[in-house]
């Protein structure tokens, strides 16, 4: 700590994001990126975009970018905010609109993200149990709160709620903001989007990251009635008035167009999950129902550190979370068929052996 920190810095506890290690032979499964890269029409886009223009600042609002989005859904482009990767659009929610004098809810299992946005802008919060299954309840939720937000799917555990558990919560509780983050929806989760209509608490948050393989532009957006769409605005223009740059917005809108591309490679990250979970299970793994592009898996014999730590001795790498519930389980983001083939074959290896050595 140092003498010339503001107060509030060393209270935080920060995200700890997961590796990006520079290692030869690698299978890296362990950050949810898509195995797969973007559209050519993307990649192609990026470069034309790459030229004298870049000495000017970006289009501030992202206007054709969020016209794209908003034709998509039937909306109005001044319902959809663009921000530099979903997580920046979260931490403007989290600024704007999550604190309230009652405490914000979401799962005790969860994007571990969430505890550290309350604690950079002080926001009061409760963690609600998931069940023993590890799946959120809605009914749970039926308390009374300052505000809500749910990954749907969630994460780590891959779990998505039907559309009438949301729109149930959204009944719950129609004086508090509730966030419906969906970074993985595209792999098989339905989208709230369709409920922003007649919920005038609702904000849908999305990404470019995942299903459209453009983690590495870092572009999200978020869809809502226009009162939370300009909270949101507002505390961009507070902060950065340029968050999303020349690149990031040709990508982007190219990106959203290619829907062939994107259904395409969707499909088959969502074959290579269905077929990955299968060969877990005939190595004795608890696998949970997954609507991401990651499983969510223990073996009963083998605690997740071991298993983490043979799989890393082998050049794999996943993710585990040291906390309590979980501690046990890994998050496996979803690879091409040769990578989960190393993957499993690693696994057969350690649980034969009950141990990494």
């Amino acid at each position: 700590m140092s003498r010339f920190w503001s107060p509030i810095v060393g209270t935080l506890t920060p995200y700890v994001a997961g590796e990006q290690p520079a290692v030869a032979d690698l299978v890296k499964l362990n950050t949810n990126e898509n195995p797969y890269g973007p559209s050519p029409r993307a990649l192609a886009a990026i470069r034309e975009a790459a030229a004298d223009s870049l000495r000017l600042y970006p289009e501030p609002t992202a206007q054709r970018l969020r016209q794209a989005i908003a034709a998509t859904h039937g909306i109005g482009a001044d319902q959809v905010f663009v921000g530099n990767g979903s997580d920046e659009v979260l931490a403007h929610a989290f600024a704007g609109l999550l604190k309230h004098d009652g405490p914000l809810l979401f799962p005790d299992v969860t994007y571990s993200f969430y505890p550290t946005w309350c604690g950079l802008y002080g926001i009061a919060h409760r963690e609600v149990p998931v069940d023993d299954g590890l799946r959120v309840r809605v009914a749970d939720f039926r308390q009374p709160c300052g505000a809500i937000i749910l990954p749907n799917p969630n994460a780590p555990t891959g779990g998505a709620l039907k559309l009438d558990g949301i729109e149930a919560l959204l009944r719950d509780h129609p004086d508090q903001p509730v966030v419906i983050d969906e970074a993985y929806v595209d792999f098989g989760a339905e989208s709230a989007v369709p409920l922003v209509a007649r919920h005038p608490n609702l904000l849908v948050v999305q990404t470019f990251s995942k299903s459209r393989s453009l983690a590495g532009l870092r572009v999200g957006f978020a869809i809502g009635q226009r009162p939370l769409i300009e909270a949101l605005e507002r505390v961009r223009d507070s902060f950065n008035s340029y968050p999303t740059d020349r690149l990031a917005l040709a990508g982007a809108v190219a990106a959203w167009e290619d829907r062939a591309w994107f259904e395409t490679r969707r499909d088959r990250v969502v074959a290579s999950r269905e077929r990955l979970a299968g060969a877990l299970r005939g190595l004795g793994f608890e696998v949970l129902p997954s609507a991401a592009n990651f499983l969510f898996a223990r073996h009963p014999a083998i605690a997740g550190e071991s298993l983490a730590a043979g799989l890393r001795a082998r050049a794999i790498l996943v993710r585990r979370f040291a906390r309590p519930r979980i501690q046990d389980h890994l998050r496996i983001s979803i690879g091409t068929d040769a990578e989960c083939d190393r993957l499993v074959a690693a696994l057969r290896e350690l649980v034969d052996a009950g141990s990494p050595a």
